[in-house]
């Protein structure tokens, strides 16, 4: 096997993507922890606990043991937010790409993942993959546009670019790292905020509302951290958040329709394989900005569901009855 590109994490997505790569017949390896999930992809060709609609290409080989990795240029690395310090620890050493697919913060620290993965790679090495993107239409070859932040800039773009670009799987250039961390992180928690909308059955006009409302807070926080409003209106930004507030394919609405249909966030979360990012998220964003002073209400009540500290209903109320106020308020 000639792999070129590795994928750390058989996860729902880390299992897309490494089909979307295998698509043109080129190999991929893919590491996933469980030896018994290895077994089952080079058996079966089926990922049945994370991905169970793919029927994955014969040139995707699975692997436990990360010491496999060492000679790979590139390394796509899809474990969840809160697994990734413990994950890029025991990554060979190697002078690679690592290319972040998680979208979170890291709960106790407040790091972004670039920030998380800064010690195994030089930040010319360190790029983010982020945009709309459901696991299972990846996987279905289905078309498909991402943004790729290079924190190298255009001369890691050039070794990316053409390395990951498939037919279906189209990225676009960015070297803004933090926007599209910031982008992806915070659609989460806006997410789930539309689940409960539409768990209350408050209907089609509070939701784009809230859409609205939520991308004023991603882009009042993204810019008092440095990222760019341009990266913030794209792919990563404003695109996967309209994407992941507007289905049940989300994890993290689904949540959210369970918080407003009455159920609490460890029943919600209880028995589920997949990680909805925005439940871990949403007290570490809300602390950063209250700790900051910025403004993000809706990202506030959200934590403020999670923990149980009102009924959606409630909650949703307090929203309802903030002070009237400008809609092009300052964002900084």
């Amino acid at each position: 096997m000639s792999a070129k590109i590795g994928v750390i994490g058989a996860g729902a997505w880390g299992t897309a993507l490494a089909q979307a790569f295998a698509s043109d017949g080129s190999d991929v390896l893919l590491w996933a922890r469980e030896t018994e999930l290895v077994e089952e992809i080079n058996r079966d060709r089926r990922n049945g606990l994370y991905l169970p609609s793919a029927a994955l290409a014969s040139t995707i080989r699975a692997t436990s043991d990360l010491g496999e990795f060492a000679a790979l240029p590139a390394l796509l690395v899809v474990v969840p937010a809160q697994f990734l310090a413990s994950v890029i620890a025991g990554l060979p050493a190697g002078d690679r790409d690592l290319v972040l697919c998680a979208k979170g913060i890291e709960a106790g620290t407040g790091r972004l993942m670039a920030d998380v993965a800064a010690r195994a790679c030089a930040p010319e090495r360190l790029a983010v993959l982020s945009g709309p993107t459901f696991a299972h239409e990846v996987a279905a070859g289905l078309p498909t546009a991402v943004t790729l932040a290079c924190g190298g800039g255009r001369a890691q773009w050039d070794r990316l670019a053409p390395l990951l670009a498939r037919p279906a799987l189209r990225p676009y250039y960015s070297d803004d790292v933090v926007g599209a961390e910031i982008g992806g992180a915070v659609k989460n928690v806006l997410a789930i905020a539309c689940g409960v909308v539409e768990g209350l059955n408050l209907g089609q006009n509070a939701r784009a509302a809230l859409i609205a409302r939520g991308y004023a807070e991603m882009l009042r926080f993204g810019l008092a951290r440095g990222a760019r409003a341009e990266t913030l209106s794209g792919l990563c930004g404003l695109g996967d958040l309209v994407l992941t507030c507007s289905s049940t394919s989300s994890r993290n609405f689904s949540l959210g329709l369970a918080l407003g249909k009455g159920l609490t966030a460890a029943e919600a979360l209880s028995g589920k394989n997949s990680v909805a990012e925005g439940a871990a998220t949403a007290p570490v964003l809300a602390d950063l900005a209250r700790r900051d002073g910025i403004q993000m209400p809706i990202v506030d009540a959200v934590d403020r569901l999670l923990k149980g500290e009102a009924p959606a209903s409630a909650v949703v109320s307090d929203l309802l009855s903030r002070p009237l106020r400008d809609e092009q308020e300052p964002l900084s």
